[in-house]
């Protein structure tokens, strides 16, 4: 389809300058506009089942709206039967798995991803197999949440420890960082040699992503190197106490960061949004996490707010971080 496009479209070349590789090129593709493009209805649970475009993919909702709840659920009116599975792509932040089971029950069949502009977009799929659809809603709601193995077209792809550059054990626990190779990989940063070497030490792309691998060689995000939380010399990842909040039935939504601690450096922070007509307080949420992670884990504080988020959606971290700070 590309090609047919190149074939009718405006094609303009521009050189980038002596001082760069002879062989860049910038290429650009006009497409030639109808005089009045036709409007295009939005996709919603009313049109997908009748829409011939069987895959959708998302944009996490902006806001939270008082007829739906803070984890982006539509408001029962909205929802509506569909009449056959929709294939459904995510490749932003890994969402809860609890989110990922209820879209399953309704008839989405969603498909991970994970990329980085610096990897031309998506080259990790969460390839699912068959006989994992025989196993109960939580487990495949688990497995789900994998960002997967490589694309075909990518040389190689691994969790290593960043001081080491070895390949951590596959055992789903042990963090190490997420690392690319391969032609698909970019060839550097514009005109920053130092970024570029940076990124690039040891021979592998770093993506900046923490993340464990499992036996099966399926890879899974556990943080942003930014985002780790190091609490008394441990590692805790902000993913994995989000999880356990968001499986607690009164919370709509979770962001946890790094709290200062005079002990022990940093501790967890929760900021919680709940569903509406739900209620819990902080107590509540601290047992909750008690039985469901290591006592060192759970949030040493819990702030009941609206969640920040940018116009797509994502969660404005940087902004709760400034705030536990305070």
């Amino acid at each position: 389809a590309l090609f047919e496009q190149a074939s009718r479209a405006k094609i303009t070349v521009d050189k980038l300058g002596k001082d760069m590789d002879p062989l860049v090129e910038v290429v650009e593709l006009v497409e030639p506009q109808p005089a009045e493009a036709p409007a295009r209805a939005p996709v919603t649970a009313d049109n997908t089942a009748r829409n011939s475009d069987d895959s959708v993919k998302p944009k996490p909702p902006a806001s939270n709206d008082n007829d739906g709840d803070a984890s982006g659920k539509a408001p029962e009116a909205e929802k509506r039967d569909l009449d056959r599975t929709v294939q459904f792509f995510t490749a932003a932040a890994p969402p809860p798995e609890s989110l990922l089971a209820d879209m399953k029950e309704a008839g989405f069949d969603v498909t991970h991803l994970y990329g980085l502009t610096e990897t031309y977009g998506p080259a990790v799929v969460n390839d699912w197999h068959q006989d994992w659809s025989a196993l109960p809603r939580a487990e495949q709601a688990a497995l789900k949440a994998r960002q997967g193995v490589r694309y075909l077209p990518l040389e190689a792809l691994d969790v290593l420890d960043p001081d080491t550059m070895q390949p951590v054990p596959r055992d789903g626990e042990t963090l190490g960082e997420v690392m690319f190779r391969g032609n698909v990989v970019m060839k550097g940063y514009f005109r920053n040699p130092a970024a570029t070497e940076k990124a690039f030490a040891g021979g592998w792309f770093h993506s900046g992503d923490l993340g464990v691998r499992h036996p099966d060689g399926y890879i899974q995000l556990k943080d942003r190197s930014k985002d780790i939380i190091i609490s008394g010399g441990e590692n805790i990842s902000s993913i994995e106490v989000e999880e356990a909040l968001y499986r607690h039935p009164a919370v709509g939504t979770a962001a946890v960061v790094a709290m200062p601690h005079e002990k022990w450096g940093e501790t967890p922070c929760a900021f919680i949004e709940l569903k509406p007509g739900q209620q819990a307080d902080e107590a509540a949420l601290r047992a909750w996490c008690r039985d469901h992670l290591a006592p060192y884990k759970v949030p040493g504080k819990f702030v009941f707010s609206e969640v920040p988020r940018t116009s797509t959606g994502k969660v404005q971290k940087f902004v709760l971080r400034e705030r536990a700070r305070g």
